[in-house]
């Protein structure tokens, strides 16, 4: 099956800064892809590219087996939702289905009455006065109505309280199931992207760090708590990605010699029987020992540390 988005050796650079290098990506269809990682770490230059709003400046980028923005009709079969949630202020709800309608050929009104009507939007209301959460789903809704093969979110929750995120992103999957869509989600909220995410691209410094299936993913990672010398030794094909957890003194707040929690690449069967315990990694732990390997980080406690 043709990737929904597929790079090969893709680099972007503004100037002497490189904001994408040698990116090798494929996105399957039928999948929401999780895009996290830092500011600056290539994540709106990808999406730009995507979208066609922007050219490489090496290597190749497709996106449903054709390149980005190749003509009108390609540009249906994508929707793309930026960050600020691009709504026209003067107009109303209305006047926003109305215009996509006249700009998409594929355009359903049924759908756009549907999500309008989910969201509680009024078709009357002018888009300039809605809050912060009714324009992010006028904004999807009005991507979603395309009927693309696409959707594209770019941060599109990030200024939103967590009431309105939680609306959002059940909407968010409620069109993509409806549309039997494939969606790429650009968050730096974990909780976020593993609600609703079953791909996760991990993108720092301009290079993937990680890509594949969230369920693959954890399946490859461990939890391993043990002496650092044992952590030392482990065995070959075991990988320590990056310590996140060491272990304190409680009565003196000074790391103790002795056990120390790391992320560690390998399947749970090749560590049966050591001197360490061994559990379940989550996804913020996963993601975060991946970003402090990049950073060069030994402690990353938190996600904000990566913002």
């Amino acid at each position: 099956m043709t990737p929904v988005l597929e790079t090969v050796r893709l680099g972007k650079r503004y100037g002497r800064h490189h904001a994408l290098v040698d990116v090798d990506l494929n996105v399957p269809s039928g999948r929401v892809t999780g895009l996290v990682g830092p500011n600056g770490a290539g994540k709106s230059t990808l999406l730009q590219l995507a979208c066609g709003l922007t050219a490489p400046s090496s290597g190749t980028i497709r996106v449903l087996g054709a390149p980005p923005a190749a003509g009108p009709a390609h540009l249906a079969r994508v929707g793309f939702v930026a960050q600020d949630a691009p709504v026209y202020a003067d107009l109303s709800v209305a006047d926003h289905l109305r215009l996509g309608a006249r700009l998409n050929p594929g355009w359903d009104e049924a759908l756009a009455r549907r999500r309008l009507a989910r969201s509680d939007l009024d078709p009357r209301h002018r888009a300039g006065r809605l809050s912060g959460g009714q324009r992010a789903q006028l904004a999807l809704t009005v991507a979603a109505a395309k009927r693309p093969e696409l959707l594209i979110f770019d941060e599109p929750a990030a200024a939103l309280d967590p009431l309105a995120r939680h609306a959002f992103l059940d909407h968010l999957l409620e069109s993509v199931g409806e549309l039997g869509a494939a969606a790429v989600l650009s968050s730096h909220a974990l909780p976020d992207v593993a609600r609703v995410c079953d791909h996760l691209i991990v993108l720092a410094d301009g290079r993937v760090q990680l890509a594949g299936d969230v369920a693959d993913l954890l399946a490859g990672h461990v939890l391993v708590t043990g002496r650092r010398r044992d952590l030392a030794g482990l065995p070959a094909g075991a990988e320590v990605i990056t310590p996140v957890e060491p272990a304190r003194d409680d009565t003196a707040g000074a790391p103790v010699a002795a056990p120390v929690t790391a992320v560690v690449r390998a399947d749970r069967s090749l560590l049966a029987g050591g001197p360490w315990a061994v559990r379940d990694v989550g996804l913020e732990e996963l993601v975060l020992a991946h970003l402090g390997r990049a950073a060069g980080a030994t402690t990353p406690t938190s996600v904000e540390d990566h913002r």
